[in-house]
């Protein structure tokens, strides 16, 4: 197939940019329906790689699209399909805040969970940090992630807590930044580089909760120098994060501390991890193995699945 490889950086039903040579070229996807994308909500997202066909004084056309490594997605509930939200990726980081919106561990649960359906890294960021005022809870939740084998991240945009910390640890990667509206993800990219000025939104007083400023995902190239390329994917703010490509009753599979007792329960791999005696799962929680908070994730998360 004839065309020239690019990156796809952004892009809203039918229409992508795609990086090429140095130059973003807006494109359109030939014949509207790519091969291979047709059970899912949109067909591409930044990191996908695409040939392109762009004739001189022509309409640019997205050919097909490469294989994947991997896919971040969520399960879209408005559209009833699965809506990737960045693709072929080094890591994810689950931004969240100690305030402003308030911390809510369980979306991070269900970040992990997605984060190891795709086969990708995973860490915390906790951003805002300067407003946790030495909260022992949040510092609890915080060291427990660490603790079963996440990376831990408190970082502040404003006061530039932790920022160059975070440049060491995307420096290189594809790195897509999930979470919350509100929680400062944009705010974030501002940090790192001042000078893409990417617009913010400020938090509605009454719900606690941030506006939608980034509708679509969009990938940025951070100015670098050396020759590492390192992208950062800004993703749209999400309120409820439904898990999707896997079913409940393969949940406790990815989850990193439930992962090592699989198949030792007295009922083996048919054990429900819920009333059963000689339960492993149910034994790690009682001993504190497994945080209580984190247990209620995976019931609540299964009980979705089902």
């Amino acid at each position: 197939m004839s065309g020239i490889k690019g990156l796809v950086i952004k892009g809203s039903r039918n229409i992508f940019t795609v990086r090429s040579g140095g130059k973003d070229i807006e494109c359109r996807i030939k014949g509207k329906v790519l091969k291979g994308m047709e059970g899912f909500y949109n067909p591409l997202a930044p990191g996908d790689e695409v040939t392109v066909e762009a004739p001189e004084g022509g309409a640019a056309l997205i050919l097909a699209a490469e294989q994947r490594k991997n896919l971040l997605a969520r399960f879209n509930q408005k559209g009833r399909k699965p809506q990737i939200l960045a693709a072929n990726i080094d890591l994810v980081l689950c931004v969240t805040s100690p305030a402003a919106p308030p911390f809510r561990p369980r979306f991070i649960d269900r970040v992990l969970v997605q984060a190891e359906v795709a086969g990708v890294q995973a860490a915390v960021l906790c951003n805002k940090y300067d407003l946790c005022d030495g909260d022992p809870d949040l510092e609890e939740r915080l060291e427990d992630y660490k603790r079963i084998g996440y990376g831990v991240l408190r970082v502040s945009a404003k006061t530039g807590l932790g920022i160059e910390k975070l440049r060491e640890k995307i420096a290189g990667k594809k790195t897509a930044l999930f979470g919350q509206s509100g929680v400062g993800k944009s705010s974030l990219i501002n940090a790192l580089a001042p000078s893409f000025g990417i617009k913010t939104g400020a938090l509605n007083e009454k719900y606690d909760r941030g506006s939608h400023t980034t509708s679509l995902s969009v990938m940025f190239e951070l100015p670098r120098d050396d020759e590492k390329k390192t992208f950062v994917i800004d993703t749209p703010g999400i309120r409820r994060m439904v898990p999707w490509g896997l079913k409940a009753e393969e949940l406790a599979s990815y989850m990193k501390e439930f992962f090592p007792l699989l198949g030792r329960c007295s009922y083996g791999l048919s054990c429900s991890h819920r009333t059963e005696p000689g339960c492993k799962i149910l034994e790690a929680v009682a001993a504190g193995v497994i945080h209580e908070d984190r247990y209620e994730s995976f019931l609540r998360i299964q009980d979705e699945l089902e």
